[in-house]
């Protein structure tokens, strides 16, 4: 990102958060102004197709990665996922995990969306001057689904998964689009937003990436806020699988160099950065897991005696998410 290395972003973000309380491929037809298409298609590594789709919400490509079912030729569901902040340029499902290996033999079509930086995976209200045209909403429940249906043979049962920044957006997506999907993952994200951290947490993340969530939601005392915040809206999830995970913030077994190939940069991240965040994350999803629990809407949590913002950890939330997915997703 111009201007911006991955851990002055993450610095900013903390600093902030403490004071409060983280194409290559065969050219397809060119698209029609007014629908969403593919726009280039091309295949590999492995069983990965490599996308360009174009949003007419947006006005622009948008990249993907999907990851075909064991069997392309039968049906198959599809399970969703959404990275952080950068929105994969800094890390991402494939880069960072196991995603390959993991469901390489599960008949489920994986979709990693590569794009989404800084956006909450939303529908803004106004474009923004260094993001762009952000509608994110429409994007992934109305024009991103019918097209990987009809391209990877999908059967019409979708969930979704998120990281961080996105551990927000999938709350926010499932209420925008009631019984869309039938299960959500959250990994490390904070559902309450309109409150003055949750504000605050929104306000940097989306200022790392150099936007502005006045563009998004308008300024601190507009409705909209109140509108997006899961946290207030949770009797809305009832009858959604929901999965929610995060960590303490305090050290656990991903916090040396063995796990960083020793990257003693990244050990050093995960140390100064990857505690605080993780921590404000727990004590998040804490407020979710008593929101839910009063309004009696079942739901796992999974809160990790150790742990922080990092992708190992979300590695083996999804890998202890994955039975939920898979029993959702017949």
């Amino acid at each position: 990102m111009p201007g911006y290395s991955r851990r002055t972003g993450i610095v900013l973000l903390a600093v902030s958060l403490l004071l409060c309380w983280g194409w290559a491929g065969a050219h397809a037809d060119p698209p029609r102004a007014d629908t969403a298409q593919i726009r280039e298609l091309g295949r590999g590594p492995g069983r990965q197709t490599q996308l360009e789709v174009y949003s007419a919400a947006m006005e622009r490509g948008v990249r993907i990665t999907v990851l075909r079912a064991a069997d392309p030729a039968a049906p198959a569901p599809t399970l969703y996922l959404l990275n952080g902040s950068s929105g994969g340029s800094d890390g991402n499902w494939l880069d960072h995990t196991d995603l390959d290996d993991f469901l390489a033999d599960r008949q489920v079509n994986v979709v990693v969306l590569m794009d989404g930086a800084g956006s909450y995976f939303t529908d803004w209200r106004t474009d923004d001057p260094v993001l762009g045209k952000q509608r994110w909403t429409t994007f992934l429940t109305r024009e991103l689904p019918p097209i990987v249906d009809r391209e990877f043979r999908g059967t019409g049962a979708d969930a979704i998964a998120g990281v961080s920044m996105a551990g927000t957006s999938v709350f926010q997506l499932a209420l925008a689009a009631p019984g869309f999907y039938r299960a959500i993952g959250s990994f490390s994200g904070c559902a309450r937003t309109s409150d003055p951290t949750g504000q605050a947490i929104v306000s940097t993340v989306v200022g790392t990436q150099r936007g502005t969530a006045a563009d998004m939601w308008g300024p601190p005392d507009d409705p909209a806020w109140a509108a997006n915040d899961p946290y207030l809206h949770a009797d809305r999830l009832r009858g959604t699988a929901v999965y929610v995970a995060s960590g303490n913030g305090l050290p656990g077994a991903n916090e040396n160099l063995g796990y960083t190939h020793g990257d003693a940069v990244q050990l050093i991240y995960q140390f100064l950065f990857g505690m605080p965040l993780e921590a404000i994350a727990n004590t998040c999803t804490r407020q979710l897991q008593d929101r839910l629990r009063a309004l009696a809407i079942p739901a796992t949590f999974d809160l990790r005696p150790t742990g922080t913002h990092s992708w190992g950890y979300w590695q083996d939330d999804l890998h202890r998410a994955w039975p939920m997915f898979e029993e959702s997703l017949r």
